[in-house]
């Protein structure tokens, strides 16, 4: 809304501002931020209220009972609050006659309302089993599928593949790029997901990732910087960048209620619809390779999945104590809070390297 208030420069020279990219990012991350701080409290009060709250427990977590007894009256379902949060700041600050805002948003609230259908089945049956796997499956592919047709069939968009730390190394997908998207959003809002167990994990890496995510849209979306880095200039990075402002601000946001001890989670409906929104942007500014790097926590934590159930069938061991990850090095005697801040050190600093990439090749 208040990118149209630019064209007011010859009133006054204040409006000027609205026409620079790197003062809506900054707006629409304060925006988002002050928002959770102002909903917060309401959400999760209401969330109590209705009897919102994580009530269940997974079959397989027996090991780790003990650690999250305290934990079975936290309200869930705070997806809300991060998707509510950043909607509302790019309405006020994203251009909104740009097509990629309106697709950001759209993968958003698509991925937060499979999330949420499925955090409202467990809840109200008072189990683990919310919708089907193959409905949770389908709901994700079928968004994914979208997105890459639309993208196919755009004319200004490029349906070639960057590799990082290599010079003038890409390869041309085609039609293959419909399913590449495919597997890029499914992935990356699962891996999230799976990320998504211990106190301020999921958010605190995802406010890292998305930040680097945003400082390489604006490099992309400036003539001068693609031009200096040998980036592939992509004209709407500059919007992506806005987007990824108001995503940090609210990840800022939901970490203030679900740091340590946590006040509220972010259930499927925040977990899908911030790894949905991830690589929805690492697709629109062709760093894709790019996310598996700053997104690393995210990465490892899916796979650790994949190597302990592989494990298991082929062998009968297991790999870890436990999966995801983070369970693992609470069973080796990791305090939650130990677990969650290394983890973040360790995602602040594949974000740096992630940023490395854009000149180091």
């Amino acid at each position: 809304m208040f990118y149209f208030l630019y064209p007011l420069k010859d009133v006054s020279i204040f409006f000027n501002l609205f026409r620079y990219i790197t003062f809506r990012a900054a707006a629409a991350s304060v925006t988002s931020f002050l928002f959770c701080l102002w909903l917060g409290p309401s959400l999760i009060e209401w969330l109590k209220k209705i009897r919102i709250v994580n009530h269940t427990e997974r079959e397989h977590a027996q090991k780790i009972h003990h650690l999250y007894a305290g934990k079975k009256n936290v309200p869930t379902m705070g997806g809300l609050l991060i998707v509510s949060s950043v909607v509302s700041s790019m309405l006020l600050w994203g251009n909104l006659t740009h097509r990629y805002v309106w697709l950001l948003l759209l993968t958003m609230i698509w991925f937060g309302g499979v999330g949420f259908i499925d955090d409202w089945i467990k809840l109200k049956s008072k189990s683990s089993h919310g919708i089907s796997s193959k409905a949770k499956i389908l709901g994700q592919v079928g968004m994914a599928l979208f997105i890459g047709v639309y993208l196919f069939f755009d004319p200004a968009f490029d349906r070639w593949l960057y590799l990082p730390f290599l010079k003038n190394s890409f390869v041309y997908l085609g039609w293959l790029y419909i399913p590449f998207t495919v597997l890029v959003l499914t992935g990356s809002s699962n891996a999230l997901n799976l990320t998504d167990g211990l106190d301020g994990l999921a958010i605190g890496c995802t406010l890292f990732t998305t930040a680097s995510l945003g400082i390489i849209a604006y490099f992309v979306g400036r003539v001068d910087f693609a031009t200096y880095l040998s980036l592939p200039l992509i004209p709407e990075g500059g919007e992506i960048a806005v987007f990824c402002g108001a995503l940090v601000g609210s990840s800022a946001g939901f970490l203030w209620f679900n740091s340590y001890p946590s006040e509220v989670m972010m259930g499927d409906t925040g977990s899908l619809a911030l790894g949905a929104a991830l690589g929805t942007i690492a697709l629109l500014i062709k760093k894709e390779f790019v996310l598996i790097i700053v997104g690393g926590i995210f990465v490892w934590e899916a796979l650790s999945v994949m190597i302990q159930v592989a494990s298991f069938k082929l062998t009968g061991k297991r790999v870890f104590l436990m999966s995801p990850f983070h369970h693992h090095l609470q069973l080796k005697g990791w305090p939650e809070s130990k677990v969650t801040i290394r983890l973040w050190i360790i995602s602040m600093i594949l974000s740096v390297i992630g940023l490395a990439t854009m000149k180091v090749r």
